[in-house]
């Protein structure tokens, strides 16, 4: 009886909320806490849609991870409790897995590779998330994520001895360690912070500010200076939810979150740049690898590509496109295409 009672009270309690929403509200989850360069930037455009749609466009962040980590975020929106969340690209690898090809270990040797490839790559990404059933507004750069351990890592044999993380769900992260001969532990960036505390891990890569955004850097003892890998997050919108509004005002939320990404993205590499150093000052030890286990790195990320499009997780298409553009670069005759 009383179990029935509470049935039917949980009931009650979800149809009140259903009668309640706001359609006209977007309700955003992200792990990004408040205060951060990221969230105030996101609040002063949710703002602008409000204002330039006349409030039949308002967003709701949930900031710091209360929705729970990218897993929950996105039941939530097959659910209809939330239309949108703040991903890294690997959440959303089941959607469309070749938005993880800027990904690829050490593909990337510097930033002028990185933005002459995301001139021409961005909108593939952003066509296929589309496709998918996912409105983005941009790629929001979070830049070149370094190994950070508790103990030095030079070589990939010192690599193999650790304990690695790598974000739940990321397929790409998984097969790319498979190749290096790593075991990885997966784990919700939320959990990140409290594994490294307990030693269930002691390895991670993640870029500077990230890292000292999510506190990371206060359980870790070296960074290996070597740019691992290329990362950037999205803003992630259901299609369904995006095409309740008109026309004028997807095109506002377009316009204005667009810009607002292309802020973030900019900014996201001055900040990056910043808490490198920043890193360097607390006392992390820069662990540089020698000529000889830097070869190694290079050849072992090379052999990555040809593993994850035999398993399936990359086609061969988006990789051989980003190929393509590396050597147009490399060459010294970038296609203005």
């Amino acid at each position: 009886m009383v179990n029935n009672m509470r049935h039917a009270g949980t009931i009650f309690l979800l149809l009140v909320f259903a009668v309640n929403v706001d359609a006209r509200a977007l309700k955003i989850a992200t792990l990004s806490p408040d205060g951060t360069t990221w969230m105030e930037i996101m609040r002063n455009a949710a703002k602008v849609v409000a204002d330039q749609t006349e409030n039949r466009v308002r967003i709701k962040f949930y900031p710091g991870g209360v929705m729970g980590n990218d897993r929950a975020v996105l039941r939530k929106i097959a659910m209809g409790q939330l239309q949108g969340g703040v991903f890294v690209s690997g959440s959303l690898s089941e959607f469309y897995p070749a938005n993880q090809v800027y990904n690829l270990p050490l593909i990337f040797k510097n930033y002028q590779e990185v933005d002459y490839v995301r001139k021409r790559m961005d909108p593939i990404i952003m066509q296929g998330m589309e496709q998918a059933g996912f409105v983005t507004f941009g790629l929001a750069e979070g830049g070149f994520a370094y190994l950070m351990s508790k103990e030095p890592v030079q070589s990939i044999e010192d690599l193999r001895k650790q304990k690695v993380w790598i974000p739940d769900n990321d397929v790409t992260s998984l097969e790319t360690l498979k190749t290096f001969g790593v075991s990885p532990i997966p784990l919700s960036l939320a959990d990140v912070r409290t594994a490294l505390q307990t030693g269930l891990i002691n390895t991670v890569a993640a870029s500077p500010v990230g890292a000292i955004a999510l506190q990371w850097h206060t359980q870790i003892n070296y960074l290996t200076d070597i740019p691992l890998i290329y990362v950037y997050g999205m803003l992630a919108v259901d299609k369904k939810a995006f095409s309740r509004f008109s026309s004028k005002d997807q095109s506002i939320l377009r316009e204005v979150m667009g810009a607002a990404f292309g802020e973030i993205d900019r900014q996201n590499r001055i900040d990056n740049k910043n808490a490198l150093k920043a890193l360097r000052r607390q006392g992390i030890q820069f662990v540089k690898p020698t000529a000889d286990a830097l070869k190694r790195w290079q050849s072992t990320a090379f052999n990555a590509s040809e593993r994850l499009i035999r398993a399936g997780k990359l086609s061969k298409d988006i990789i051989d496109t980003l190929m393509r553009n590396l050597s147009d670069f490399r060459s010294g005759k970038p296609s203005n295409q």
